[in-house]
């Protein structure tokens, strides 16, 4: 898997551009990779929720719990549903909306200078096989287009805002997402072939 530059897009990818996106700081480079566990409504899978958040769509009066986030301006570079399609939301060089107030390694503001992807799940449901491969091919994509990315420069929404977030939680399987990226999988297919898994 490769991706397109300048444009920043995956070509795996199906493209829902969110409006909730804005340039990165000069000078500012991809050096994060940021995992995030998300569902709308939460614990549910399949929906448009996720969709509608990231596009300011979503009905305060749809669901309960929509009404504390119906208001929020946020967005993800990808999503990877539990059947492991990939939706972009932002080109990996502009800025998305993800990490909120958040701190790395010192470094506060992660989403000058990261990329977040969204898993489709919740933190205590496992995530799905086909989740776990397409993420680890999407992160070897990314440290070849921004050797930037240090080796141990993927992290969870947890460590960079522990007193906020939890996820991806503790269903996440981290050692079995580095023995992928040390296999190092085949590129992802083209989708809009037959065998796209």
């Amino acid at each position: 898997m490769h991706l397109r530059s300048p444009s920043g897009l995956l070509p795996a990818a199906r493209q829902r551009h969110s409006p909730n996106q804005d340039c990165r700081p000069v000078g500012a480079v991809v050096e994060l990779v940021v995992v995030h566990g998300i569902s709308l409504p939460p614990g549910e899978f399949g929906g448009e929720g996720i969709d509608q958040l990231f596009h300011n769509r979503l009905d305060a009066e749809a669901r309960p719990c929509y009404r504390e986030i119906a208001g929020l301006r946020v967005s993800a570079h990808l999503l990877i549903r539990r059947d492991g399609e990939i939706v972009q939301y932002v080109p990996f060089h502009r800025r998305a909306w993800h990490a909120g107030l958040s701190c790395h390694r010192g470094r506060s503001g992660c989403n000058d200078f990261s990329v977040g992807i969204e898993l489709e799940g919740a933190d205590q449901v496992p995530y799905t096989p086909v989740q776990y491969r397409h993420l680890a091919r999407v992160i070897a994509a990314l440290r070849r287009a921004y050797p930037t990315i240090p080796p141990d420069g993927v992290v969870g929404h947890s460590d960079i805002a522990p007193e906020r977030k939890t996820d991806p939680g503790p269903a996440f399987r981290w050692d079995l997402l580095l023995r992928l990226r040390a296999r190092g999988e085949p590129d992802l297919p083209d989708p809009r072939r037959p065998t796209w898994a």
